[in-house]
């Protein structure tokens, strides 16, 4: 009668930790990150495994209205000149500062938010091992310090 229950037990153990890790497996790895008006991200280095689901959730925490300091949240690709990439950005206007023609330099993107809001974003990482730049593209945020970098080793 011990040994039954010392395998049932273990059996239980066994099946709960597979339970666990297959539902985990499934589920992007959620990762948050919030910006106010200092234009700032409270998280600038992620770390990710090659082809990790990823969920980012990303809120504009500040108070000043969307059309004086906007955030967005845009991952580029690897290679991409940034400076580039946010020049061009900065004359976007009517694309919520994505600019046109560049969507082969987005891996992954959240668009403009105002004050108090909120917006997500599900991606695989890059594949390929690297450095991957993201920054918000509103006019003068990147120069000012907003971005940041997802390592895919």
């Amino acid at each position: 009668m011990k040994q039954l229950s010392i395998y049932l037990f273990g059996l239980i153990a066994l099946i709960g930790t597979g339970y666990s890790q297959s539902s985990s497996a499934s589920e992007p790895r959620e990762i948050d990150i919030s910006a106010n008006d200092t234009m700032k991200y409270d998280t600038t280095a992620i770390t990710a495994t090659p082809g990790e689901s990823l969920r980012v959730v990303f809120t504009n925490a500040g108070t000043i209205p969307k059309d004086v300091m906007g955030h967005n949240w845009v991952l580029l690709n690897s290679g991409v000149d940034v400076s580039s990439f946010a020049s061009a950005a900065s004359t976007s206007k009517e694309t919520g500062y994505i600019p046109k023609g560049r969507a082969a330099d987005i891996i992954a993107k959240i668009d403009l938010l105002g004050p108090r809001k909120s917006g997500e974003i599900e991606f695989k990482a890059p594949t390929k091992p690297g450095v991957y730049t993201f920054l918000c593209t509103f006019p003068a945020h990147y120069q000012a310090g907003m971005h940041g970098t997802l390592t895919v080793k």
